[in-house]
């Protein structure tokens, strides 16, 4: 008998998301004279330069707290302006910079 190995399908990959809150705050820095970093919270609008037309979803996982390496993730369910279905998380225990990745 042959030895297969599995191929992992749908491993998360970096995303660019902009956020409403994020927008808002850009918004809110420039009518005030500073300058904003973008929030982590809030609704995508935006993942990889293509505009969010819709959040079907959105929702927590928080697993393995009993452990050394948590899981705690906000997912969000989004249909992008051209149709695309698309799932993104922030990855809330380990935030970089910008946290954000696709799922599929």
């Amino acid at each position: 008998m042959a030895h297969s190995s599995s191929i992992p399908l749908h491993l998360p990959r970096p995303a660019r998301v902009r956020t409403a809150a994020a927008a808002d705050q850009r918004s809110a820095s420039r009518s005030a004279g500073g300058s904003a970093r973008g929030s982590a919270g809030g609704a995508p609008i935006e993942v990889d330069g293509r505009q969010v037309a819709q959040v079907r979803e959105s929702w927590l996982i928080e697993d393995r707290w009993w452990t050394e390496r948590p899981l705690r993730r906000r997912y969000w369910e989004v249909v992008t302006a051209c149709g695309r279905n698309v799932v993104v998380f922030r990855d809330l225990e380990r935030a970089s910079a910008s946290g954000w990745f696709v799922q599929r």
